[in-house]
C-alpha cells in the first residue's frame, strides 16, 4: 500500500495569524485584511492601530477619502478594529503611511 498524505479541508479564519502576534501591539504590526461577503461585496479591516488614537477621527478621513462607508468596531481580544466597505486595502495603506500614522514596514496586507 501506498501512504497518500491529504489535507482536509477546513475553514478559514482571517484573524488566524492575529494570534501568532498575540493580537494588538506585541509586534507593532497593522493588519489590513479584506473578507467576502455575499457575492461581490467585501469588507476592509485595519486592526493593530495604537490604542491612543482616535479611531473615530481615522475613520471620518478615511470614509470621505475613499466615499465609503464605515465604523469602529470594539472585539474584547483584538481591540478596535475599523471596518471599511469594499476592497480598500491599498488605498488604506497609502492613506495611513502618507498621514503619518504609521510607517511602512509596520503594515501588513492580508488576503487574495
Amino acid at each position: 500500500m501506498v501512504d497518500i498524505d491529504t489535507q482536509i479541508p477546513t475553514t478559514f479564519d482571517p484573524f488566524a495569524e492575529a494570534e501568532e502576534f498575540g493580537g494588538t501591539g506585541i509586534k507593532e504590526y497593522v493588519h489590513i485584511r479584506i473578507q467576502q461577503r455575499n457575492g461581490k461585496k467585501s469588507l476592509t479591516t485595519v486592526q493593530g492601530l495604537k490604542k491612543d488614537l482616535s479611531y473615530e477621527k481615522i475613520l471620518k478621513s478615511l470614509k470621505k477619502e475613499f466615499c465609503c462607508n464605515g465604523n469602529v468596531v470594539n472585539d474584547k481580544e483584538l481591540g478596535k478594529i475599523i471596518q471599511l466597505q469594499g476592497d480598500q486595502r491599498k488605498n488604506v495603506s497609502q492613506f495611513l503611511v502618507n498621514s503619518g500614522i504609521v510607517k511602512k514596514d509596520q503594515i501588513k496586507i492580508h488576503g487574495f
